[in-house]
């Protein structure tokens, strides 16, 4: 089976989805942020505050490139992945984009409880959510080659209709 990319913003479910389509298909998982942190031995929030953004994306292009070489696994990708067009090329040359689409209030209540979110930090609200989300909404519609709507849906419904509209 190719690979299967899941984006959309930050607390769209991409790993809880990315756990649930491992127990479902086999697939291999693989949580590009925890992948990041691990072998930069450091959390995120430390590598945008003492690297910056853009020592951050360059390890997630890297990250991306090598998974592009294998099949099989189902890619947790960071919220942000989809910002370089050449992570889109080597994603969809390996496998499929699948955009998590959901409100920013479905993206509140899942993450305001959170304090690893660095583009959330002092700014957990749902005025400020939306309005990154609209800023990125372009992009992750433009990268997409499925969009699959999770408000509302269990996690089985979701990876259901993944593994149908993947097969397609």
């Amino acid at each position: 089976m190719n690979n299967i990319f899941l984006i959309g913003f930050m607390g769209s479910g991409k790993s809880a989805v990315c756990s649930r389509l491992h127990e479902l298909t086999g697939m291999e998982v693989i949580e590009m942020d925890a992948s990041i942190v691990d072998s930069e031995q450091m959390s995120i929030n430390d590598i945008f505050a003492s690297k910056g953004e853009e020592y951050f994306r360059d390890l997630e292009t890297n990250l991306i490139k090598l998974i592009s070489e294998e099949s099989n696994k189902a890619v947790s990708c960071g919220g942000g992945a989809i910002l370089r067009p050449a992570n889109v090329e080597y994603m969809k040359k390996s496998g499929k984009i699948v955009l998590l689409s959901a409100t920013p209030e479905t993206i509140y209540e899942r993450v305001k409880d959170s304090t690893n979110r660095p583009l959330l930090n002092g700014n957990m609200n749902i005025p400020y959510i939306a309005e990154l989300m609209k800023k990125r909404q372009p992009r992750y519609e433009a990268a997409a080659e499925i969009t699959i709507d999770v408000n509302g849906k269990t996690l089985d419904e979701i990876c259901n209709e993944i593994i149908e509209k993947t097969r397609q």
